[in-house]
């Protein structure tokens, strides 16, 4: 009897379970773009990168380079700047594209107003820009693909110091479109690392050799001031480069160049490819827009091919950020102490002045900017400060 009684409580126990999975996979089916599983839908339909290797052996060009153009864009609610609507974090698709390749590209941060009015304050101050002429300050080796025709890149600093005509420059530190993606790959608090400045190139002016990397593309030692991460779901880079495009980046026009994934990688390149003339079908050059953002974690290696086009001077405004405890470089001791100089703060909204924060840690006292552009300060009781007053005369150990 007690047999018949288990084999009874068996088959009763199979039927139900099949139920309850058919029943969950009809209730999956009616769900499938909304609720929970929304995020699962999310990542089959996000568009994959366009991507093409060029097998060409023949010396490496921009012309013979694969490109990339992805927006990263998802259609997301979020905050609002004039009539611009922006996502208030990083989306599954950016998360995803950039830990994939270690950049993105993020398609009209700025308005064809103010790439103009950015690219008018360049050109008011085209003579102050410095080429490249010296050896001991060429970024390519001669001969090499990456070298061009013979004239030098050309520099351009003080982009945060030209009063009113900074101002598209400054928007970049605390930009709506970017501050989520910010918090995404640097977190909270993050901090500009280097002085920001333009690059530009003219006609058959010389790139840049590849460098970089988590693992130094050159040396093969593992690089912590550059390292990119992501643990638990949480991304993080050491360093991140951000290039403000204010010029047409078409492919074969060369600019900006990676090697996708390599942020990755844990070997040192082959020689010969960081100069362009190995493994060429490896290196991309990104095709962009002017008024683009593309985000790279400097553990992605990078360089920029000779530039091509006779039509246009290439200018691109580079940045780089670090979580707030990193640093790389000591721009912001200010002529060896004293902070950043005193013409950048002029007109600065507390958002962007955040930004020029040197490192230290969020829970002492730190602004941290909310995807909102609010400020807001994750505030060190008043007793420990005290204390840390009387031990070490500092209100902060």
């Amino acid at each position: 009897m007690s047999r018949r009684i288990a084999t009874f409580l068996m088959i009763l126990t199979l039927s139900t379970q099949r139920i309850f999975a058919a029943a969950a996979f009809s209730s999956s089916k009616k769900n499938f773009v909304g609720g929970r599983n929304a995020r699962f839908a999310s990542i089959l339909t996000s568009r994959s990168p366009q991507t093409s290797y060029s097998l060409n052996k023949s010396p490496l060009t921009p012309r013979n380079l694969s490109t990339m153009a992805v927006d990263g864009i998802a259609d997301v609610k979020g905050s609002t700047s004039g009539h611009r609507e922006y996502p208030l974090e990083m989306t599954e698709d950016e998360r995803y594209l950039f830990d994939l390749n270690g950049y993105l590209i993020i398609r009209g941060v700025l308005t064809p107003e103010e790439v103009k009015e950015a690219t008018d304050s360049i050109t008011k101050r085209q003579e102050d820009m410095t080429e490249r002429k010296e050896k001991a300050l060429r970024n390519a080796v001669p001969g090499t693909a990456l070298y061009g025709t013979g004239p030098g890149r050309k520099d351009l600093g003080g982009v945060l110091e030209w009063g009113e005509d900074s101002k598209v420059f400054k928007s970049i530190l605390a930009h709506p479109r970017l501050v989520p993606l910010f918090h995404g790959i640097l977190g909270k608090g993050y901090r500009m690392d280097h002085m920001p400045f333009v690059i530009a190139q003219d006609m058959g002016a010389e790139g840049f050799q590849l460098h970089g990397g988590t693992v130094d593309c050159v040396s093969g030692e593992y690089n912590p001031y550059l390292a990119y991460t992501c643990h638990h779901g949480m991304i993080r880079s050491a360093l991140m480069g951000c290039n403000v495009i204010l010029t047409d980046h078409n492919a074969g026009d060369g600019g900006f160049c990676v090697v996708p994934g390599s942020h990755k990688s844990n070997f040192k390149m082959p020689p010969g490819m960081v100069d362009g003339e190995a493994y060429q079908e490896f290196i991309r050059q990104v095709t962009t827009k002017a008024g683009d953002v593309v985000l790279f974690s400097e553990g992605t290696v990078h360089g920029a091919m000779a530039w091509t086009n006779p039509d246009v001077q290439r200018r691109v405004c580079l940045y780089r950020f670090s979580p707030a405890t990193n640093v790389y470089a000591r721009s912001y001791f200010g002529n060896e102490g004293g902070g950043w100089p005193k013409a950048m703060y002029e007109g600065m909204t507390d958002a962007q002045k955040a930004v020029l924060e040197p490192p230290y840690a969020n829970r002492l006292d730190r602004p941290n900017i909310n995807s909102d552009l609010s400020v807001e300060i994750t505030t060190r009781g008043a007793r420990k400060k005290q204390h840390d007053q009387e031990i070490f005369g500092t209100k902060y150990f």
